[in-house]
């Protein structure tokens, strides 16, 4: 489709219209120049055959414009001068070829075009040959053809111009459609990432604790009745605090605000943050795991994400350890703040370097690391000089007083 047919005509649209343009020309010139036919002895065949050459005017203008030209030329050496509305064909061919031709075809054809208002001219001067060359009728006519000439030419140039915008429009729109395309994949992935995240943490951490309950309620339930209700009781808790965080990270994927009762978007409890840390100690702590917590420097209010994103690494880590520490491990979680960061370390004083600190193909760690990142701060993990294992993070965080 050529760039003058709007993208919602049909393939067929251009060069049937031209078609139809050049059989129209044809016959309005056979219906008046028919008394010019008879007083110069035009045949209208080579009438009809200047401007049959219209009908790809746009599909190949050059071809078009050649055989325009071609004709116009056979007309002036077989010696009509007179000028008569097939003759305005050149000036439509003129106009074609520098719409929808390349440039150079443009210029060529202006050219030549000039050339031939030359020689028409000259033609009506030399009209009589035993009379002197009309030198004054030589020059009305050059007067008039060529204004004609240069006008039909800047009208192809104006359209060209619009053409031309008309493209770079399209294809800026093209560029932002694939750009747009590419940020909503990329948010998408970064939306999968975060969820894999959410759910990673919430059951691997959940599942952990119930089955080391489970493990130690077991073992106690003959000696201890006691010790095995305590923890079905964990367990039961640590399930249902699962479910409710599954339910919040699920009702931030919902389509809508309103559930079924209508204030489910308000029912969501918020996010964890960095003062639940003391919840999940306790937490851990119950499952039968020996778990301190230690605080240096002033607390303060932490922005919701280094919040959410300090107790989710924290969570992480003693998942971690009850995972892989071995039996009956130590634990220590330090919570250092200082003017301009949050330090955060996980460190244990059991198997360490011989474990796998984490599982699921590393998913754990990788998690964490990009919680980090995210905030712009750092991540390290390994095992401890004197045996066991460390997570550390430090998390940057607002001046005091200042704007987060």
């Amino acid at each position: 489709m050529t760039p003058d047919a709007p993208a919602t005509r049909p393939r067929w649209y251009v060069p049937v219209a031209d078609a139809v343009l050049a059989v129209a020309y044809g016959l309005a010139s056979l219906l008046v120049d028919s008394g010019l036919f008879a007083l110069t002895g035009v045949s209208p065949l080579l009438a009809l055959a200047m401007c049959a050459p219209l009908a790809v005017r746009r599909t190949h203008p050059v071809v078009s414009v050649v055989g325009v030209y071609l004709m116009g030329l056979v007309v002036l050496v077989a010696g009509y001068q007179a000028i008569g509305l097939y003759s305005t064909a050149v000036l439509v061919a003129l106009y074609s070829v520098t719409a929808y031709g390349p440039r150079w075809a443009s210029r060529t054809a202006l050219g030549t075009g000039l050339l031939g208002c030359v020689l028409l001219s000259w033609r009506v001067a030399l009209s009589d040959p035993f009379i002197a060359p009309d030198v004054r009728t030589a020059g009305v006519v050059l007067f008039m053809t060529v204004p004609l000439a240069l006008v039909a030419w800047a009208g192809g140039r104006l359209r060209a111009s619009r053409v031309e915008t008309l493209r770079a429009r399209e294809d800026r729109f093209a560029r932002l459609a694939v750009e747009r395309e590419q940020e909503l994949r990329l948010a998408a992935q970064a939306e999968r990432a975060r969820i894999a995240r959410e759910m990673h943490d919430i059951v691997a951490h959940s599942l952990t604790v119930m089955v080391a309950q489970a493990d130690g309620g077991r073992y106690a339930g003959a000696a201890e009745p006691a010790a095995a209700t305590h923890a079905l009781e964990t367990i039961a808790e640590t399930g249902r605090a699962a479910l409710a965080d599954m339910r919040r990270l699920l009702g931030v994927l919902r389509d809508d605000d309103d559930g079924p009762d209508g204030d489910d978007a308000h029912a969501l409890a918020p996010q964890p943050a960095g003062g639940d840390l003391d919840a999940l100690v306790e937490q851990v702590r119950a499952s039968g795991l020996r778990v301190s917590l230690v605080r240096m420097g002033t607390p303060r209010t932490l922005p919701p994400g280094v919040g959410l994103t300090a107790h989710r690494i924290c969570q992480e880590a003693l998942t971690n350890v009850m995972k892989h520490a071995g039996p009956d491990p130590t634990v220590t979680v330090l919570v250092q703040w200082t003017d301009t960061s949050l330090t955060l370390e996980v460190s244990d004083d059991g198997r360490g370097a011989s474990a796998d600190p984490d599982d699921g193909g590393g998913h754990g760690l990788l998690g964490m690391r990009e919680r980090a990142m995210m905030l712009g701060g750092t991540l390290t993990v390994g095992p401890r000089p004197g045996g066991g294992f460390r997570v550390r993070a430090q998390l940057p965080l607002p001046a005091p007083g200042g704007t987060p």
